[in-house]
């Protein structure tokens, strides 16, 4: 090996401290770690050379691979030296760090304990470049004798084998682990598709089963388990029916097939199986079989169940409604034409209310949704006429379908006399979602501005009383209608 000074190179990894130190911790003249096997290598170079800090890089790791006696500082100062190596077989040997130019002002040079010896030199294996061996220590050297530099390139020699070896084992590692992917490949699939396969020796109780089987019963891995511990792991509603099924099964009767759930997860399962082996009296000895986790299956099913009862209920609760609007509804005219635009209208207020609710499966449904459903129908453009300032509000389908009603007789009444009569009225809505006591309660407020001058009719008709009452089904609910000369305003109360 050659000894430079400089040299304009790609720089090596960037070194890290093992872990931060304070610069004046005697401890970290100590400091070590690393590899084990390299590590004896470095306490053998710090012992040879006589010198109290030892690194060793691998280009493959941004962290030295081993260190003794590594500073915060050290580590700063050899990341500044390493771009100087290059890819030739050469030492960089600065005998007084002091006279460096560039690394003369380090915290290394500089703190407590200071750096006044640095040596670096690369790491080769079979000709290819793969680490360095940075060496450091507090007093002054005249260089490094021919003898040393014949030492520290044995020991690059010898690190660069034992790097190569351990990369090689690592290689052979990866190796091992690619020729059981499609094991593992196999294994995840039966996992992807919740399917458990088991076999049941019955003379003596055990059975053994895949890691899918066991997760499905919320058991710990095991080569094998006893019957009753599945037995006994079903929940004991459905455990009486799988037995009986399964002791149908074993009589020859016909195949295994069962649907339970797992006790202690609430999992549901279907179980197909059959005998696979008898003995000369024709008893069962081994069983077969495989579980399918369908929970999601039984809880759409539960799901289905649940909104057909919804349903019916919501369509009871719909005709009645139906045959109250109809009747007020002809008790406000005798003209058929009049009495079909009035009513058509509400029981399209009621449909549009209905699909939303629908859509979501008689779930939540925003107010945003229900406001345009209802008001769309009423305006010229629903952007210019209709302004919100709200709380992001759900409603419940009790909610929805009273409060459509409301908007639809306020709509209405609007288009005729109000706002929305001329081109430039507008209606106003707030709505607020206020915590109160027993729950959250929806404030909404109806403002229309720039209509024609209000005047509050002489008697109140159907509409007026349909606005008052269609929330009557909300418990804590209200709505009151001001008649205010500028405008029509309602304020609603509903708890969500």
């Amino acid at each position: 090996m050659t000894t430079v000074t400089h040299s304009a190179v790609s720089p090596l990894p960037t070194l890290v401290p093992p872990a931060p130190l304070e610069p004046h911790d005697e401890r970290a003249l100590h400091d070590s770690g690393g590899d084990r096997d390299l590590l004896h290598v470095a306490k053998l170079v710090a012992s040879v050379l006589e010198v109290r800090s030892v690194t060793i890089g691998c280009r493959r790791s941004a962290s030295p691979v081993a260190w003794l006696g590594l500073t915060p500082e050290i580590a700063d100062f050899a990341q500044h030296l390493a771009p100087r190596l290059g890819d030739q077989p050469q030492t960089i040997v600065l005998a007084d760090v002091r006279t460096d130019a560039e690394l003369s002002g380090h915290e290394a040079v500089t703190a407590g304990a200071p750096l006044a010896f640095a040596c670096i030199l690369p790491v080769f294996a079979e000709g290819k470049p793969v680490g360095f061996l940075f060496l450091g220590d507090g007093k002054i050297r005249n260089g490094l004798s021919s003898e040393e530099e014949a030492k520290l390139a044995d020991f690059a020699a010898i690190i660069g084998s034992m790097i190569s070896l351990k990369e090689d084992a690592n290689q052979r590692a990866l190796n091992e682990v690619a020729l059981s992917r499609d094991e593992r490949r196999h294994a995840m699939a039966l996992e992807a598709a919740n399917v458990g396969s088991w076999l049941w020796d019955v003379r003596t109780g055990t059975i053994s089963c895949n890691l899918a089987m066991a997760r499905m019963f919320g058991m710990e891995p095991a080569a094998s388990y006893h019957a009753r511990d599945f037995f006994t792991a079903i929940h004991r509603d459905d455990r009486a029916r799988m037995l009986e099924n399964l002791r149908h099964a074993m009589a020859g009767a016909a195949d295994y097939d069962s649907t339970i759930r797992v006790a202690s997860t609430g999992r549901w399962l279907l179980g197909r199986g059959r005998v696979h082996e008898r003995d000369a009296k024709g008893r069962p000895t081994v069983f077969l079989g495989v579980n399918i986790d369908v929970t999601s299956e039984q809880t759409s099913s539960q799901r289905t169940r649940l909104l057909l009862r919804e349903l019916n209920h919501r369509v009871k609760n719909t005709l009645a409604m139906l045959q109250s609007l109809a009747r007020q509804t002809l008790r406000q005219t005798s003209d058929p034409q009049q009495f079909m635009t009035a009513f058509a209208g509400r029981l399209q207020a009621i449909s549009e209310a209905h699909g939303l609710l629908s859509d979501h499966e008689w779930g939540a449904i925003r107010l945003s949704a229900l406001l345009e459903k209802q008001l769309a129908p009423h305006v010229r453009d629903y952007q210019a006429q209709v302004e919100i300032h709200k709380d992001e509000i759900l409603l419940g389908p009790d909610q929805a379908v009273g409060l459509g009603l409301v908007l639809h007789e306020l709509a209405t009444n609007a288009a005729k006399y109000g706002a929305l009569s001329v081109p430039k009225g507008r209606i106003v809505f707030t709505a607020r979602g206020v915590p109160e006591e027993g729950g959250r309660v929806l404030h909404l407020t109806w403002t229309e501005v720039g209509g024609p001058l209000v005047q509050e009719p002489q008697r109140r008709g159907f509409g007026s009383i349909l606005i008052e009452r269609s929330l009557d089904k909300v418990m804590g609910s209200s709505v009151k209608v001001e008649y205010l000369p500028d405008g029509v305003t309602a304020i609603i109360r509903l708890p969500l």
